[in-house]
C-alpha cells in the first residue's frame, strides 16, 4: 500500500513544514492543501490519511469544517489525525464529529513520534487488505467450481467436499469467511456450523450458509442457530448477488477494525 497523506494546515507554518519534512524521511507521499474547502479541492484525488495541524480556533460550525467531515463520511476507510491545543481541538465541534476523528496529537509535538504512530497505522491497514481467504465445504463438486471461478479473482479459494474435510482444513489453515453448504451427507451443515462454533481456534470465524432451499422454514431453521450465521445465501441465486453478499460482508467488516484502529491508536 502506497503511504499517502494529505497534511492540511497553514501553507507558511513552520511546523507544518517539519511534520512534512519528517512524513517524507518515512517513504510518506505527501500532499498539503491548507484547511478550506477550496484548496482541498484543488488537490483532486484524496488519500485516505489525512492530518490536519491546527493553529487556531475555529467558529462554530465553521464551512470548511463541515466540508471535511463530508468527505470523511462519505468514505468512512479515510482517517483523520489532528494536531493541536484541546481549545483548538474542541473549537472543530461540532462540525466534525468525533466518531471521524482518529487520533488526537497535542502540542507540543514530537514529530518523529506522530510518523511513527502513522506508519504503524497504514502497516496494519495494509495487512488489514490483504487478499482475504474463504473456504468453500460442499459435497457438490459442480457447486465447488462455480464457487471458485465466482470468487478466484478477487480472494483465495479453498475447496473441501465434506463437513470432516472442513474441520480437518481449519485444524492447520486459517481462513477468513466460510461459505457451508447447509444440507450434506454424513455432517450436516448445521452440525459442522456447531463443531466449529464451539472450537476456541475457530468460533470467530464468520460463516455463510449455502443452501437449495429457500421456504420459510429452512430460512427459520438457519437463522435459529446460535450464534446466527452472517447470511444465508441460495445457490439459485446470481454470481452478481453472491458477490456483493461476500463483498458487502467484508466492507462492513474492514469498516470496523478502521474503527477499532482509530480508537486504539488514539492518542
Amino acid at each position: 500500500m502506497d503511504k499517502k497523506v494529505l497534511l492540511l494546515g497553514d501553507s507558511n507554518s513552520f511546523m507544518v513544514g517539519a511534520i512534512e519534512k519528517e512524513l517524507i524521511k518515512a517513504r510518506f507521499k505527501v500532499t498539503r492543501a491548507e484547511i478550506d474547502e477550496e484548496s482541498i479541492k484543488a488537490v483532486g484525488q484524496l488519500p485516505e490519511l489525512f492530518i490536519m495541524y491546527l493553529e487556531r480556533e475555529f467558529a462554530l460550525n465553521d464551512e470548511n469544517l463541515l466540508y471535511i467531515n463530508n468527505l470523511l463520511k462519505d468514505d468512512m476507510d479515510r482517517l483523520l489525525y489532528l494536531v493541536g491545543s484541546d481549545k483548538e481541538v474542541n473549537s472543530l465541534k461540532p462540525a466534525i464529529e468525533d466518531d471521524l476523528i482518529s487520533g488526537i496529537f497535542k502540542r507540543p509535538i514530537n514529530i518523529k513520534n506522530l510518523t511513527v504512530v502513522l506508519e504503524e497505522v497504514m502497516d496494519k491497514r495494509s495487512k488489514i487488505e490483504e487478499k482475504k481467504r474463504i473456504l468453500v465445504c460442499d459435497d457438490d463438486g459442480t457447486m465447488l467450481r462455480t464457487m471458485k471461478s465466482w470468487l478466484n479473482e478477487k480472494y483465495q479459494v479453498f475447496m473441501v467436499n465434506s463437513g470432516m474435510s472442513a474441520i480437518t482444513f481449519l485444524a492447520t489453515n486459517k481462513v477468513d469467511l466460510i461459505l457451508l453448504d447447509y444440507e450434506m451427507p454424513v455432517i450436516s451443515g448445521a452440525k459442522v456450523y456447531e463443531m466449529i462454533k464451539s472450537e476456541k481456534d475457530t468460533a470467530n470465524i464468520p460463516v455463510m450458509f449455502l443452501t437449495a432451499k429457500s421456504d420459510k422454514d429452512s430460512v427459520m431453521e438457519v437463522l435459529s442457530l446460535n450464534p446466527k450465521p452472517e447470511a444465508y445465501l441460495l445457490k439459485s441465486q446470481s454470481k452478481e448477488v453472491v458477490l456483493s453478499s461476500i463483498n458487502d460482508f467484508f466492507e462492513k467488516q474492514r469498516r470496523e477494525k478502521f474503527n477499532e484502529l482509530g480508537k486504539n491508536l488514539r492518542t
